[in-house]
């Protein structure tokens, strides 16, 4: 099982960036899906996810300004991040429901 994240970067606060994550190697309509991210210095944290059936669950920090969605038929997984702050300057990971993870894509939110 492979999973490749992207659609990191660098963006003012305010901004948007919308982050990937394509599965291959796993009947990926059976996973749930999660998206993960680990700032400098904390431990990785739990920021979205979305069961096998639609239903959605968001870390109280990033409610109403993320969402995560999936497509079934392109095996992906997608985090669309709007009105980003500082904080939410992270390294962000997919993960499956069998424990696999993606490689990690760099956020950077800065003027």
């Amino acid at each position: 099982v492979q999973l490749q994240a992207s659609g990191g970067g660098l963006v003012q606060p305010g901004g948007s960036l919308r982050l990937s994550c394509v599965a291959s190697g796993s009947v990926f309509r059976f996973n749930h899906m999660y998206w993960y991210r680990q700032a400098p210095g904390k431990q990785r944290e739990l920021v979205a996810a979305i069961t096998i059936g639609g239903n959605t669950n968001y870390a109280d920090s990033v409610k109403g300004r993320f969402t995560i969605s999936r497509d079934n038929a392109k095996n992906s997984v997608q985090l669309q991040m709007n009105s980003l702050k500082p904080e939410d300057t992270a390294i962000y990971y997919c993960k499956d429901s069998q424990g696999f993870w993606g490689q990690g894509t760099l956020v950077t939110v800065s003027s």
